[in-house]
């Protein structure tokens, strides 16, 4: 295996035991028991908790596009020493349902980004299945449901996240298909515990949102819509509008770097899990996308002349 990608490897394991360590008790805690009468009890499994992790976040760094194929040509052949009570592969993916919970407080409590109050926002499909066989779609019934993008219409969920100015990602949520980008209770459920500026694009256009977000004091900017006065706006949040496209190529390395979008799954949690092992694996990459600084020199000129300028 290549020197960089065992590097890697250790640096998630790391990540993930020590995560494990501080918090299993805590995790275990706080679910709720199951009172159904055909209830088993967990079977025990070879791997630790932070094992699993461990492999369902180097998959999405791997390269691999294929699940099945990463674990048995090259976890099952390259990995077993490191894994010694290494499972077959069905095994696995009957145990992924575990790390549901583990995954999600992982990211919420660890791996988000800066608060930097420069923020950008925007959502993605994540489409499940083709268009053609919607009706035939069994396994996200009643979870996934049409949406409509800039670029047609689409049958499964939909990603919003929320960055900062470097590519980290601060908030994200994940809902069906067919709620919209400025929807106020998804807004404010995104936006939670932020302030500062947040930028995005036409689809957030939403008073009701604006003034929502306003009195946490975080204040949306967007371009206007063609049917719509034109307003002013200072010159370096002009600037900061236009760098927008960081969070495009977040998203974009997401998909085609991270794999968390494909028409393969079995099953919705196993397919949320799929979904959180890359936004957690998205965070180990060492070069993320960014706006670039401006040049010192503009920036004193934004700040002495304080201009501002229409859009």
């Amino acid at each position: 295996m290549n020197k960089n990608l065992e590097l890697k490897l250790i640096e998630i394991f790391c990540n993930c035991d020590d995560f494990c360590k501080n918090f299993e008790h805590e995790i275990e805690a706080r679910l709720i028991p199951s009172t159904t009468k055909s209830f088993k009890p967990k079977v025990p499994c070879g791997l630790a908790i932070s094992e699993m992790m461990a492999i369902e976040m180097f998959y999405h760094l791997q390269g691999s596009k294929c699940f099945k194929y990463y674990y048995t040509f090259f976890v099952e052949v390259h990995l077993k020493e490191y894994f010694p009570g290494l499972p077959c592969y069905n095994r696995f993916v009957q145990l992924k349902p575990r790390l549901l919970v583990y995954l999600f407080c992982f990211i919420m409590a660890c791996r988000l980004g800066t608060m930097t109050k420069t923020y950008y926002v925007d959502s993605s499909k994540l489409v499940v299945c083709h268009n053609l066989r919607i009706h035939s779609h069994k396994v996200f019934d009643g979870l996934a449901k049409r949406g409509k993008t800039s670029t047609g219409w689409f049958f499964g969920l939909k990603l919003h996240l929320i960055t900062n100015q470097f590519g980290e990602i601060v908030s994200f949520f994940i809902t069906p298909g067919n709620i919209a980008d400025n929807n106020l209770t998804l807004g404010v459920k995104l936006c939670k515990g932020l302030c500062g500026k947040l930028f995005g694009d036409k689809g957030y256009i939403s008073e009701k949102l604006c003034e929502a977000l306003a009195q946490q004091e975080l204040f949306l900017i967007t371009k206007i819509k063609r049917n719509m006065k034109n307003k002013l706006m200072l010159l370096e949040d002009k600037m900061w509008l236009k760098g927008r496209g960081v969070i495009e190529s977040v998203i974009d390395l997401l998909k085609h770097i991270c794999d968390i979008e494909h028409s393969r799954h079995r099953s919705p949690v196993n397919a949320i899990v799929n979904i959180l092992g890359g936004l957690s694996a998205y965070s180990f990459l060492d070069h993320k996308p960014s706006v670039k600084n401006k040049s010192k020199r503009f920036r004193d000129y934004l700040t002495f002349n304080n201009l501002s300028i229409a859009v």
